[in-house]
């Protein structure tokens, strides 16, 4: 994990508690202060032009087509120098700023955690959580960090109490955030029943091990390079240099002795009066010292001999090449997991096929069984039936004897009755060679009554006109009134021949009057005429349907033979009856002038009659 990342995380915090409504957008104004801030912690100058650039307002509102992101690679990330500037003081900023939306703890609790402690619990768990956003640290990892803090306050990890917390789903798959961590430590369940202040110290041990790569620190008794005399210095380790300190508050550095892959750690014989010794050997310079115990100078020299390594290796950090290890145990383990998994998966799969395969061999057994038992009884009701067909074969050929016996008998009353409908038939015709000459008798008289409808129309047009004529006469009258009156002695000649011309035109129209009144009689004789010749043929129809009865083709008289009447008589045409049935057809033929009421009732009776062939046998 490079410093860009390490920025990036604590940074994201901070945008994030400006973000008020969730919605991944903030005002320029709080990215203006929180750019300024960053500048001023990470030593590099602010550029506050670059910003308005980027975030130019014009008439569309505020442009950005990338975000505060490229803004801040571009113009702050890409202009930090690693050691120009102090992490811590980043970090602060950034906790300021999340610390006051996010972390609000029950004050009136005895477990809480000093704020400075959260913010150093806080650090770490940036430092241990994973690089993805939004950032969560497995519960590995969290794990591992109460551990390490148990060690510091030199007390046993129990995760009996959180058991609970670590099997949850939502913990198993997705982590936790840092404020559920921070909710979790100030809950007391791991820190219960022991000193603040060790709680305190512990935290700050571990957070000076991890975040401040210190491999190890603590006093040891240093031998001068000039007066060669021994003093008791505070040292800390980290892995590329080891520096020593007047006091444990690090505040008056004595001297600082640079590692690579030069140096080397060798354990010396006591002397002087000093036991526990060893020494540190540079290209200039050797540096030898004393511990107070075995146990301690062991523990030195092998974090110096760490140190060196992993300058060897070009690693900047102890915790971070641990971090990746880790993770790539847990990798390996998910990649493990996940093989087992489909190998059960797999071998279920197969053990299922097999089931599934002995379950559809038991069916095919039974199938089979139930198959044979089938057939047998095919073969048992296939012979029945052809039992019952061989009994049903045999009273079929008695009833068929007897019904030609039967048959016989009826032919000879059917050629009987044959004879009655030819006779009948002839009847049929004569009466519609009646009932044609009616219709010709009404068709004329419709025609005279046609006639004499336009003669009453043109006698009523004329008399129309008159009356116009009449009316206009009038008007002129009036006219000629009004506007001579004082002329009416001079006008008097020219209004009696107005008047006689008045008279004429009134004897006129009496007279059409009277054509008219004549034309209605003709009207109305021409209609009792219509009504004559109707009524002939309603009179003449009455005579046919009385006369004529449907025939059916194969009409049977109540005989011996009724539980026979399936069979069917062979049927012969008679020419004599097909001879006049094309006759009649004929005569339909010369029918133009007929209307089309009379023409489709005669057309009816004309196919009742023509369809009297009978089914001779």
């Amino acid at each position: 994990m490079d410093l860009r990342s390490e920025l990036l995380k604590s940074i994201w915090y901070g945008f994030t508690a400006l973000d008020l409504e969730k919605s991944g957008k903030v005002s320029k104004s709080q990215l203006k202060v929180l750019s300024h801030n960053l500048c001023t912690v990470l030593c590099i100058p602010h550029d506050p032009v670059a910003l308005e650039e980027h975030f130019r307002d014009d008439d569309d509102g505020p442009v950005s087509s990338q975000g505060y992101m490229p803004y801040l690679n571009k113009y702050i990330l890409d202009k930090v120098v690693e050691g120009s500037f102090i992490k811590e003081n980043v970090d602060e900023l950034c906790w300021t700023l999340t610390a006051k939306k996010n972390y609000q703890p029950d004050r009136s609790s005895s477990t809480i955690l000093p704020d400075k402690d959260a913010f150093r619990l806080w650090c770490l768990f940036n430092f241990l959580s994973e690089d993805k956003y939004p950032l969560v640290m497995v519960p590995d990892e969290v794990e591992y960090l109460l551990k390490k803090i148990c060690m510091a306050m030199s007390i046993e990890f129990n995760c009996v109490e959180l058991e609970d917390f670590f099997s949850q789903d939502s913990v198993q798959q997705s982590g936790i955030t840092v404020w559920t961590f921070l909710e979790m430590m100030n809950s007391g369940k791991v820190t219960r029943g022991i000193d603040a202040s060790i709680i305190s110290m512990a935290i700050e041990e571990v957070y000076r091990e991890i975040v401040g790569d210190v491999l190890k620190e603590g006093y040891l008794w240093k031998k001068g390079q000039l007066r060669r005399n021994w003093k008791e210095r505070w040292f800390t380790l980290k892995p590329s240099n080891l520096s020593y300190y007047t006091g444990e508050d690090r505040k008056d550095c004595q001297g600082n002795i640079a590692l690579d892959e030069n140096c080397c750690v060798e354990v010396l014989p006591d002397r002087d009066g000093k036991r526990c010794m060893f020494c540190l050997k540079t290209l200039s310079k050797t540096y030898e010292m004393s511990a107070s115990d075995t146990k301690q100078r062991q523990e030195w020299t092998t974090a110096i001999q760490t140190a060196i390594r992993l300058h060897v290796e070009g690693k900047k950090s102890l915790h971070k090449d641990l971090k990746l290890k880790r993770r790539e145990q847990r990798d390996l383990r998910e990649k493990r997991r996940q093989a087992k998994e489909e190998e059960l998966q797999r071998l279920r799969a197969l053990q299922e096929e097999r089931e599934r395969k002995l379950a559809e061999l038991e069916l095919l057994k039974e199938a089979q069984k139930q198959a044979q038992a089938l057939l047998e009884q095919d073969e048992q009701r296939r012979r029945q039936q052809h039992e019952q067909l061989q009994r049903a074969l045999e009273i079929q050929l008695r009833e068929a004897e007897e019904a030609r016996v039967s048959m016989q008998a009826e032919m000879a009353l059917k050629e009987e009755e044959a004879e009655r409908q030819r006779k009948r038939i002839l009847e049929l015709e004569e009466m519609q060679k009646r009932l044609e000459e009616a219709l010709q008798q009404e068709i004329k008289a419709r025609l005279d009554e046609e006639a004499f409808r336009y003669a009453q129309a043109g006698l009523l047009a004329e008399e129309e006109d008159k009356m116009k004529a009449l009316m206009n006469l009038q008007e002129e009258q009036e006219e000629y009134i009004a506007k001579t009156q004082r002329e009416k002695q001079e006008l008097k000649q020219e209004m009696e021949a107005k008047s006689r011309a008045l008279e004429e035109a009134q004897r006129q129209l009496e007279e059409v009057r009277a054509n008219r009144h004549r034309v209605d009689q003709d009207v109305v004789a021409a209609q009792r005429k219509l009504r004559q010749a109707s009524t002939n043929v309603k009179h003449w129809n009455v005579q046919m349907n009385r006369l004529m009865r449907p025939i059916g083709p194969g009409e049977k008289r109540p005989s011996l033979g009724s539980s026979f009447t399936s069979f069917q008589i062979p049927t012969q045409r008679d020419p004599g009856l097909r001879l006049r049935s094309s006759g009649s057809g004929d005569r339909e033929e010369s029918k133009e002038n007929v209307d089309s009421r009379a023409g489709c009732d005669l057309d009816k009776r004309h196919s009742h009659a023509s369809n009297g062939d009978m089914d001779i046998p």
